[in-house]
């Protein structure tokens, strides 16, 4: 990405970051055994200082905070300001003591070698402008023989929390196909992908794992709906682009679509992973 390109990514992150806070109890909720899985697969016990890279609004760092405990401590960092404001406020709502906050880029980690037992990011390595620069970085920061662990969506056709949206978008507002390789939801849909990167990043015990789990809440479709078209930032631009008549008919359309996910009124997606970790040499 050149950096016009990278500007204009972290100016829709900022937009979005309010959304991402107004729905973060939710969301939470939705990716919670997402991140009890990758909890488990880092290894990460009370006592342990652990790195959240690209923790957005606060998540996986506040539930990780409550695992490490008192006598352990989460650094929650994003590239994006308003998100890391957003994690303060929530960690304050919750009385979480024990986390610290830091505005910055993955590839330009502003800690010392050897700083954290464990380093992690959950759903956002598909979104680094330069995956083997932020792995490099993240594994210098990491203890010698300290965990790595990351996790990124499988094919977008395996998640219809995402492609029931996009299918009936690109009815109305025609999408060229995505760069496999340019930041992206579904950057590292592909087996062994981002491994082979960790491998390359000079990593050893590279291991994935795909992990199946179901994106659930008590929300409505029209809260699924609400939720959706707000956080995205490529939906709202999208939405923008057509009429409101044209808006309207696509948001009834994605939930009626979506509705054979809402048993007994309550969101119930089916999700597919992959969580890679590894350890540093």
């Amino acid at each position: 990405m050149n950096d016009t390109q990278t500007d204009a990514v972290l100016r829709e992150w900022r937009e979005s970051a309010r959304y991402w806070e107004k729905h973060s109890a939710t969301i939470r909720r939705m990716f919670a055994p997402l991140t009890t899985a990758l909890v488990a697969e880092a290894g990460i016990v009370q006592g342990q200082s652990v790195l959240d890279v690209a923790g957005g609004p606060g998540e996986p760092s506040l539930t990780i905070a409550e695992t490490v405990g008192p006598t352990g401590s989460v650094m929650c960092t994003d590239v994006v300001g308003e998100m890391v404001q957003a994690a303060e406020r929530d960690a304050h709502r919750r009385a979480i003591t024990n986390v610290t906050f830091r505005q910055c880029s993955a590839d330009s980690l502003p800690f010392g070698k050897d700083s954290f037992d464990v380093v992690l990011s959950r759903l956002g390595a598909m979104f680094f402008p330069d995956p083997l620069a932020a792995l490099l970085e993240m594994l210098r920061v990491t203890r010698t023989g300290g965990a790595l662990a990351l996790a990124v969506w499988q094919k977008s056709e395996q998640n219809p929390f995402f492609h029931v949206v996009t299918e009936i978008m690109s009815r109305y507002v025609e999408t060229p196909p995505a760069d496999p390789d340019a930041p992206g939801a579904f950057r590292f849909a592909e087996a062994g992908k981002l491994a082979s990167i960790i491998t390359e990043a000079g990593a050893i015990d590279v291991r994935e794992r795909f992990f199946n789990f179901q994106i659930q809440a008590p929300i409505s479709p029209d809260e699924f709906w609400d939720l959706r078209s707000a956080t995205s930032a490529t939906l709202r631009e999208k939405l923008t682009g057509v009429s409101e008549e044209q808006a309207n008919r696509i948001g009834q359309e994605v939930k009626e679509a979506a509705r054979r996910f809402f048993p007994n009124g309550h969101m119930s997606f089916p999700a597919q992973t992959i969580i890679v970790t590894a350890r540093k040499d």
